[in-house]
């Protein structure tokens, strides 16, 4: 299927990170809008700051998480694609403090996370309902059926539905590579 090194073996894509200024807005926005669990928060203390890891638990419907600590961490070091909200502390009461850099002005390097849904329209339907904010709409622009939103700290989230855009990228290009 792939040409994977076998040394590679067991290789997961645990985590991506990106900075918060406020964890009590990103987690209310990551659990409540987009329906993430939190698998586990880490505080370190003595360096002023946490970790948040969150995702679907998809993999393992109806288990619940492990309550035991070491548990929990193993099996949240086991999964595949976690985002890992961090928080260096502070930054939520600091008025000077403008934000991080969301990558997608100059110069740009980080673009987005993606979430696929069931229907990109109703999804959307909802996050107007929630007063999130847009960058595109799913029938704006020339890449109908997804549309992009903003997180609490200005980072582009991708709503996609899986069926609409394989269509699309069928169109336009080949998927093969």
């Amino acid at each position: 299927m792939t040409d994977q090194p076998a040394e590679t073996e067991g290789f997961v894509l645990n985590q991506t990170m990106i900075r918060i200024k406020d964890p009590v807005r990103s987690l209310d926005f990551y659990q409540q809008v987009l329906g993430m669990a939190l698998y586990q928060r880490v505080d370190f203390a003595e360096m002023a700051f946490s970790l948040y890891f969150l995702g679907y638990p998809s993999n393992h419907p109806g288990q619940a998480l492990p309550e035991d600590p070491v548990a929990r961490s193993e099996f949240t070091f086991q999964q595949s694609a976690l985002l890992e909200l961090t928080h260096n502390w502070g930054t939520e009461n600091d008025d000077s403090f403008e934000g991080y850099h969301d990558g997608n002005t100059d110069p740009r390097g980080f673009g987005h996370i993606g979430i696929t849904v069931p229907d990109v329209d109703a999804a959307c339907e909802r996050f107007e309902q929630l007063g999130v904010e847009f960058v595109k709409r799913p029938q704006d622009g020339s890449m109908k059926g997804l549309a992009f939103i903003k997180d609490p700290d200005g980072y582009w989230i991708e709503i996609l539905n899986a069926a609409s855009i394989t269509a699309l990228i069928g169109e336009h290009g080949n998927s093969s590579h």
